[in-house]
This record gives structure tokens, C-alpha cells and sequence, in this order.
């Protein structure tokens, strides 16, 4: 052992200089030292990670609050139902809002004593709720809330307030300045914008709510991995620019297809709509509309598109459309297909849209 260190590790084995290797980057593993016994910021994964906590730093800064990553949307949206309701709660749902909630809560948290009941968020939430969840641009029919007004009434009866603000991003809307307790988004879409990872974000008003939150991820393992938050970093520093992009495209691809004798409906709410007009200055990537013909037309039109990407998903650089009754059922009309716009021309995409059209 008297030898130099290089020549010590000369005849150390193979498999030893191997594991070795690993030292260097640490910081982007599973676990970290201890500093002389002392556990350090950082121990373990599913505790917390350094890419976990700039993302969070970040996303806090623009929701005005204290954020949390998780491994994607639908793992924010347990996290809050297993931190914040106990057996026997009413949870009050938008009536066509995204599908994945009230499964969640009516199909299988409800084996734990949660209840869901559905309503329309254009009016004031069931005075009943223990929690009350808004989606403003609702998933996929688009409705919009009164935000002030449904977050006082919740208020006033002792709810407390979610609101999956995903369609629009904290670029948009910041429901936390709108006195929510909990703003939700699923990063998978916009926040990460190019169709490249899985995230959830959950952000809390109270920073008391925060640390009960984070204690809860950490036990049931929901955190999101090192990886996709640092994608996630890369595409925050373009989701203004993609915001306004897509949420222009979407409204003109709107105003189109509300001419066109092939469509019975347009979902959007830049079309008018005075309540979503109080709040945003845009109004997102994300539109839905009706064809005639019912699903055997929706089925026809999403395969004849060529530019459009038939897929599922949304908030992409891509432009992505789909029938959304293989998922929801008849919870949506038959004919209705969701289109995400993306950083596409708007003249090539109506072009590809028309001529899928002509062949409904």
C-alpha cells in the first residue's frame, strides 16, 4: 500500500476500476454519500434529486407558489387526493373535463370511500365538495370557468380548489393568483412541448400544503426521474414562444373550420367566449370540433390527414389530431376530434385539414 495512487489502481480488477467509474457523476444517480455520517441535501432518488429541485425552483417562480415534480400529470393529481381527502369526501368534477381524473376517482379511489360527482364548471361548484377540481380549456371540450367566482364559493363552503390549468400553461393563467390552492399541470404536454417526456407538475399555495405534498410523493415513490427534468429545463426556456405560436395557429385553424359545412361544432374559446376572454390574453394550443357522420367520420377524417400526426397527447412542436370516443366513449359526442396545434405553418396545416375534410 506504500505504492503511488496510479499505480495502486493499476492492480485493482477490472470489475473494481468499472464501479469505479460511477464516482464522477453522482450527482445524476440513485443515491449520494454521506458526508462524514451526515446525510447531505441529497440521499436517495425518490427522496429528491438536484434536477427535480432546479425544476421545481423554476416552475415555482412562474406559478407564484411552491412546486413539485412528479413522474407525470396523473401522478400529481394522486398525490393531492391522497394528501388532501379522506374517506367519504365529495370531489367535484368538471362534466367534460380529461377522462383520467374521473376514472381515477369514481372507478378506483372510490374502493377507499372518495366520491365524484360531475358538474358544469360554467356554474358554481356543488356546495357539498370537500375538494372542487376546475379545468379551465377543458380536456377536450373546452369550457372555461369563472375562475374568481367558483374558487370564492369552494371558499365559503370549506372546499379546497384545484385547478389542472395544463391547456394553458403558467405563460396564460396562474390559478394560484386567482386564490387556488393547488394548480396541476401535466408537464408531458406543453411545459415539456415536444413530445419527449413524461412529468407532472403540482403547486401549492401553502408552503405547509407543500411539505405535506412532498411527504407524500416521497413515500408512494411518484416523483418524476433526473432525465425528463432535465428536458423539462430545456423546454421551459422556449414555452413562451411556443405558447403564443400554437395558441395563434389554434385560434385561426378555429375560425376555419367554423365555416366549413362539414362541421357541426367548434370547441375553442377564443371564439367569443366573454368568461375565458376575462382571464387570458390567449387561449392555447388545444381545440376540439364535430364532424357529421358521427365516429365512423371522426375515424375517416384523423387517418386522412397527412402533415397531422394521428395521435394521441398534446402541446407538441407537431401538430396532432384525434377521435377522441375510443378513449372517453359517450361521455363526448361521436363525431368530436381534438386537434393540438403545433409550430407548423397554419396554412399547411388548413390545407392537410381540408383535404381530409373533402373526403367526410
Amino acid at each position: 500500500m506504500a505504492k503511488k495512487n496510479g499505480q495502486e489502481r493499476a492492480q485493482l480488477s477490472l470489475e473494481t476500476r468499472l464501479a469505479g467509474l460511477r464516482q464522477p457523476a453522482l450527482d445524476r444517480s440513485t443515491i449520494w454519500p454521506y458526508d462524514k455520517g451526515e446525510i447531505g441535501d441529497f440521499a436517495y432518488q425518490r427522496y429528491d434529486h438536484p434536477l427535480a429541485v432546479e425544476s421545481e425552483r423554476v416552475l415555482g417562480e412562474l406559478e407564484g407558489g411552491r412546486a413539485l415534480l412528479f413522474s407525470c400529470g396523473m401522478a400529481a393529481i394522486t398525490g393531492i387526493l391522497l394528501c388532501f381527502c379522506k374517506p367519504g369526501d365529495l370531489i367535484a368534477v368538471p362534466r367534460g373535463a380529461y377522462v383520467g381524473t374521473s376514472h381515477l376517482i369514481g372507478d378506483e379511489l372510490s374502493r377507499f370511500g372518495l366520491q365524484v360527482e360531475e358538474f358544469d364548471q360554467t356554474e358554481l361548484p356543488p356546495e357539498k365538495a370537500a375538494l372542487v377540481w376546475l379545468e379551465p380549456c377543458s380536456n377536450p371540450m373546452l369550457s372555461f370557468p369563472d375562475l374568481d367566482a367558483s374558487i370564492a364559493a369552494a371558499h365559503a363552503h370549506g372546499a379546497l380548489v384545484a385547478v389542472d390549468a395544463t391547456t394553458l400553461t403558467p405563460v396564460l393563467l396562474r390559478p394560484l393568483e386567482h386564490g387556488a390552492d393547488f394548480s396541476v399541470h401535466s408537464a408531458t404536454k406543453l411545459l415539456g412541448g415536444h413530445h419527449d417526456l413524461v412529468l407532472g407538475v403540482a403547486s401549492c399555495a401553502r408552503s405547509e400544503d407543500a411539505v405535506r405534498l412532498h411527504q407524500v410523493r416521497r413515500l408512494a415513490g411518484l416523483i418524476g426521474s433526473p432525465d425528463p427534468a432535465w428536458l423539462l429545463l430545456r423546454s421551459l426556456k422556449t414555452l413562451p414562444l411556443r405558447v403564443k405560436r400554437t395558441s395563434a395557429t389554434a385560434l385561426e385553424l378555429a375560425k376555419r373550420l367554423q365555416k366549413y359545412p362539414a362541421v357541426e361544432r367548434v370547441n375553442y374559446p377564443g371564439l367569443g367566449n366573454a368568461v375565458a376572454a376575462k382571464y387570458v390574453s390567449a387561449f392555447g394550443p388545444l381545440l376540439s370540433f364535430v364532424v357529421r357522420g358521427g365516429a365512423a367520420a371522426a375515424e375517416k377524417l384523423e387517418r386522412s390527414c397527412e402533415l397531422i400526426e394521428n395521435a394521441t397527447s398534446f402541446g407538441g412542436a407537431r401538430t396532432t389530431i384525434e377521435a377522441r370516443s375510443r378513449w372517453e366513449g359517450e361521455r363526448v359526442p361521436a363525431g368530436l376530434l381534438r386537434l393540438s396545434a403545433g409550430l407548423e405553418d397554419p396554412a399547411d396545416l388548413w390545407c392537410d385539414l381540408e383535404q381530409a375534410l373533402a373526403r367526410v
